[in-house]
């Protein structure tokens, strides 16, 4: 069996959408049916919410099982994956502790997806300390499992270089202990960022430009006929263009070949679609009802499944508590190891306790 280790999960701020599904959700269960992977780890960062989130906590409780709700009803299986939530695993916080000593200040301030984060959030001065140490924290989810490999998005690419760092110092200093991990990016390009519906560079809840996975087939249709397109293409004829359109941005990511036969038999592929809209004689809306068509076909089984896991709440908490268990066992081993290597594992080890009895009786 492979002993590649899949580690990787999503902050408890809001239900998930599609910008997550496409970026790492959807690869989820592809690797879980895999057989490629000896464990796989999926949490529910809620420790890491509350670093910008502390005055809300109820926010933060409350969407643990959103997320817990969108993980079942994408496919994920309790049976293949073990998800758990972060907070309930008090071994992160030792090590998070502990790689702290690793990384300056300095080296946090030049993390690009810090500066984003930062930025988006207008802290200015007044940064959370635990918000800006989070790509430590990170490092710490990932080490505690042994994870040797992160399914994320491209804007996480910097966290995975910080807790390589991170690896590499603490095993320089202490002795091989941690394992290495690397990223797994989406293999269509354009997964790796989807904008939001609005032609915004991210989708983000905050700015309200979200298309989330258990959206109805009314409120998806709202979203998708609003969303932005070309500002120039203002007449059926006019020439259209690709670049920052938002329509196409989309039917990359989620039109497959046998969507034409289905939705669209006029055109024998996506290239023709572009074809025709750049040269002109093809509207918007056509293009937004086949995209319309394309999503509620990938969303339906997703909001027919949540609907099922929403009638048995009490489940979803028995299988997280579950997973909770299994996950803080694999933690602790990794804890114990780190406890060794750093010499501070005071009552376990026996040789030191003779020697200093040795040392202490011959003064």
């Amino acid at each position: 069996m492979s002993s590649k280790i899949i580690l990787t999960g999503d902050r408890p701020t809001g239900r998930l959408h599609i910008g997550h599904y496409v970026g790492s959700l959807r690869r989820r269960v592809e690797i879980q049916e895999s057989g490629d992977y000896k464990q796989m780890f999926v949490f529910i960062a809620d420790a890491q919410a509350l670093t910008d989130n502390v005055d809300n906590p109820e926010k933060v409780r409350q969407n643990v099982v959103e997320v817990a709700l969108d993980y079942l009803s994408i496919g994920l299986d309790p049976s293949k994956v073990t998800m758990f939530i972060q907070s309930q695993i008090p071994e992160l916080t030792e090590l998070t502790f502990y790689f702290l000593d690793l990384v300056s200040v300095a080296r946090l301030q030049r993390n690009p997806t810090v500066k984003t984060e930062l930025a988006m959030r207008g802290f200015g001065s007044s940064i959370p300390v635990g918000f800006f140490t989070y790509p430590i924290s990170q490092a710490a989810d990932i080490t505690a499992f042994k994870a040797t490999t992160i399914p994320v998005g491209e804007d996480q690419s910097p966290m995975i270089e910080q807790a390589v760092e991170i690896v590499r110092r603490f095993n320089h200093i202490y002795g091989d202990t941690l394992v290495e991990p690397k990223i797994l990016l989406p293999d269509n390009a354009a997964c790796l960022r989807l904008p939001g519906t609005d032609g915004k560079a991210k989708m983000s809840k905050s700015l309200n430009n979200c298309i989330y996975l258990s959206e109805t087939e009314k409120e998806l249709k709202q979203k998708v006929m609003s969303m932005y397109t070309d500002p120039l293409h203002v007449h059926v004829e006019d020439p259209g263009h690709l670049e920052g359109n938002t329509v196409f941005t989309y039917l990359d990511a989620f039109c497959r070949q046998e969507h034409f036969a289905e939705f669209w038999p006029d055109y024998g592929c996506l290239q023709d679609v572009k074809d025709h809209y750049q040269r002109g004689g093809l509207g918007d809306m056509k293009v937004k009802k086949f995209l319309l068509n394309i999503l509620n076909a990938e969303l339906a089984p997703i909001r027919a499944r949540r609907k099922e896991y929403e009638q048995d709440i009490a489940g979803v908490y028995d299988m997280l508590k579950a997973g909770c268990e299994a996950a803080r066992a694999v933690a602790a081993e990794t804890l114990d190891e780190v406890r060794r290597a750093m010499k501070i594992n005071y009552f376990d080890d026996a040789a030191l306790i003779e020697e200093q009895s040795k040392r202490f009786a011959a003064q």
